[in-house]
């Protein structure tokens, strides 16, 4: 059974901290008033306030107030706060989304806390992100279960060792982006052909969208979804063989292993 955290503290109150929390408030697993928000800038400190939850000046302060704490800040930052989180109490969870911040490095400042390290992405946003998590040495199976029920507010949720996260970070951490290029690339495709803007951005993040609607509630794997659409002699397997001669698939493939590489030389 997932422990009962009944206030939560966020450090950074930034796009994804703050995706976190109101998906939160939107699944009703917290009121406003059960999150405390420590940040740097005023006018998000204001927009906590606004949104009513308790804002603090220093994270030693939220600490003292917050059974389970997101860090939520850039790397840069991650240094200061864990020095200032230094003394707490074995029973606070720490849940880091800083990118690159491994959870040694982590332990290493707080050594009897149990630690889950998490890879979100930015459709978290939208409440269809994918976080994926990883264990520290005092993280039990109800720590991972609680960290999956506030992350599962915005998005799936899935766990892996850690030695897999930059892999995760290359695939579902950087994806978003590509996706947003080939969108981008469909849409002029569609402009090419006569299509208003408007309408060829509309349809080809809508062919996105129920394409993976497909493929995650049908349980379609991608292959067989292309041969319902790619018929013999047909438009899609012209524009199918187009795309292999141009590297399309070997491009992505590669672009999954290039940002792979760069998250693991800086989280080395």
């Amino acid at each position: 059974m997932a422990m009962a955290y009944v206030t939560l503290g966020l450090i950074g109150y930034g796009n994804m901290g703050s995706a976190i929390i109101k998906g939160l408030m939107s699944s009703n697993q917290y009121m406003p008033s059960d999150i405390h928000i420590v940040d740097a800038d005023e006018n998000k400190r204001e927009e906590a306030r606004t949104e009513g939850h308790f804002v603090h000046d220093s994270v030693t302060a939220l600490a003292e107030k917050a059974d389970a704490v997101i860090i939520a800040v850039k790397p840069k930052d991650v240094p200061k706060i864990l020095a200032d989180l230094e003394g707490l109490t074995a029973e606070i969870l720490i849940i880091s989304i800083a990118a690159g911040i491994t959870i040694p490095v982590i332990e290493a400042a707080l050594p009897d806390s149990p630690v889950i390290r998490v890879m979100p992405n930015t459709p978290c946003m939208v409440g269809a992100g994918v976080s994926v998590m990883s264990r520290g040495s005092k993280a039990g199976d109800e720590h991972v279960e609680a960290a999956g029920k506030i992350l599962g507010a915005v998005g799936f949720v899935s766990e892996v060792p850690e030695n897999l996260m930059d892999a995760v970070t290359g695939l579902s951490g950087s994806g978003p982006a590509y996706i947003a290029v080939m969108i981008d690339a469909l849409s002029d495709g569609g402009v090419r052909m006569g299509l208003p803007r408007n309408m060829a951005l509309k349809l080809a993040a809508q062919t996105v969208f129920g394409t993976a609607k497909m493929i995650l509630e049908k349980g379609m794997h991608p292959s067989r979804l292309r041969d319902m659409v790619a018929s013999p002699g047909g438009t899609t397997i012209e524009g199918i063989a187009a795309l292999e001669a141009n590297g399309f698939r070997s491009a992505l493939i590669e672009a999954v292993e290039a940002a792979t590489l760069r998250s693991e030389e800086l989280s080395g």
